[in-house]
């Protein structure tokens, strides 16, 4: 599978001594300015038909002409599977992940990923990087994400994120009650011993920044809702702990479980024997790449989850 595009722009005279790669930039915001220096070095993305250098200056009145082939990436077999499509348009797809699920093909998981289903039920995302995958979840966490369908949506979609204007609430069921919200700022990296695990670290890790406020509060636990403001991997799972209120259900942050004191036995192996981290993607809103109206959709707390504060409800109530 293949789609050609065919772009010619005329380039205005206020770009006079610019680079070639920066103006392509501007004028053709749909893709990526790494793409676009690939196809001039290739010899995709032509000055009045001629070939060119990424850092070739402009004069302005020249013509760019794209003629390039967006041909299938990645060699990933599609695969059924139900997914649950909470929004679909020729540009975006919005997908309610379950827990269990794993997002992408990596060592040790091949296949059955959400990557693998989105090529069944979409085969047209054989052409997007990475099936038009632009963000992810945990594999144990449940919940809300956007998939490009388009080359030029996922473009804008990566420069939504990088500029969070990507809002991403997500419900928590942590540890410990707290009393109020509060904000993390603490930048996070890969553990120093555990490469399996991220950490904060004052040194050389990434600007990490997580906003918190108290849904509802239990004994000894707290439904929480939090809003990323960078999208570090584990951050809400990373920052919880570090501010000593880890997520239920966490294997590899949350230690042993801490039940109420007298919890009844339905409690108690709710808290020991909960699957997963606690955690769901319960809101996402974002900016439609073509209309450019904001678009916001949410998803209900998983059946896991719902049971678990319930549980945790019924508790204070006693």
């Amino acid at each position: 599978m293949n789609e050609q595009l065919a772009v010619d722009i005329e380039v205005p005279a206020r770009f006079a001594g610019q680079r070639l790669d920066q103006a392509a930039a501007e004028l053709i915001p749909d893709y990526s300015r790494a793409r676009l220096q690939n196809w001039i070095k290739g010899g995709q993305l032509t000055v009045d038909g001629r070939s060119a250098k990424p850092k070739d200056k402009l004069f302005g009145g020249e013509t760019l002409s794209l003629r390039a082939r967006l041909e299938a990436r990645g060699e990933w077999r599609a695969q059924p599977m139900a997914l649950d499509i909470v929004y679909r348009d020729d540009s975006l797809l919005v997908i309610n992940k379950p827990a269990g699920l794993v997002v992408h093909p990596a060592a040790g998981n091949p296949d059955g990923t959400l990557l693998n289903g989105l090529l069944h039920h979409c085969p047209a995302q054989e052409l997007v990087p990475r099936a038009g995958i632009v963000h992810r979840l945990d594999k144990d966490t449940s919940g809300l994400m956007v998939v490009a369908r388009t080359l030029q949506a996922q473009t804008h979609l990566v420069d939504q994120l990088k500029a969070r204007s990507v809002s991403r609430v997500y419900d928590a069921i942590a540890r410990g009650a707290l009393t109020g919200g509060g904000t993390v700022d603490a930048p996070i990296g890969r553990h120093r011993q555990n490469r399996l695990k991220m950490a904060v670290l004052e040194r050389g890790g990434k600007e990490a920044v997580t906003h918190y406020r108290v849904q509802e509060r239990f004994r000894v636990h707290t439904h929480l809702r939090c809003r990323l403001e960078t999208g570090r991997t584990h951050q809400i799972r990373v920052h919880m702990a570090h501010i000593r209120h880890p997520l239920v259900g966490d294997p590899l942050y949350g230690g042993r479980p801490k039940l109420p004191p007298e919890a009844d036995r339905a409690l108690a192996e709710a808290l020991q024997q909960f699957p997963r981290q606690a955690l769901h993607a319960a809101e996402l809103s974002l900016i439609h790449p073509e209309s450019g109206e904001t678009m916001h959709w949410s998803a209900p707390m998983p059946e896991d989850m719902l049971r678990l504060v319930e549980l945790l409800r019924a508790d204070g109530r006693e």
